[in-house]
Formats: C-alpha cells, structure tokens, sequence
C-alpha cells in the first residue's frame, strides 16, 4: 500500500467523521504499529499521509500477530 491521505482511508472506510475515525482508527493502528505517518514531526501537516508499516505488512501477509 502506498501513502494514504485520512481522506483516502475514510472513503474506503466508509467513515466520514474526521476525528471519530483518527480516534477510533488511525490511533490504535499506530500504536499497535501497524501504520505510521509520513510526517510524524509535523502530525498536523496538510500533507500528513500514512503508510503501512513492516509489522503492518507481515501481519497482512500472516506472519504476525499483534
């Protein structure tokens, strides 16, 4: 998966809530490591996208567990 804008991930979330999403999504999957930003000095960034990380990625191909 390449970088995803929020707004990317909440269209095929089907989520529409900003901050219900980043709460309830975006948070959780980042602290369990599985993605992380583009821009994390700047999480507040226009351009901030996100990317799946390498435990991200072994976890999709199943060969991890969280």
């Amino acid at each position: 998966m390449a970088e995803t804008s929020i707004s990317e991930l909440m269209d095929v979330a089907g989520r529409t809530n900003r901050t219900k999403f980043r709460n309830s999504v975006l948070k959780p999957l980042m602290q369990a490591g599985l993605i992380e930003m583009t821009i994390p000095d700047r999480p507040r960034s226009s351009n901030q996208k996100y990317r799946i990380t390498e435990r991200g990625r072994a976890l999709l191909a199943g060969r991890d567990t969280p």
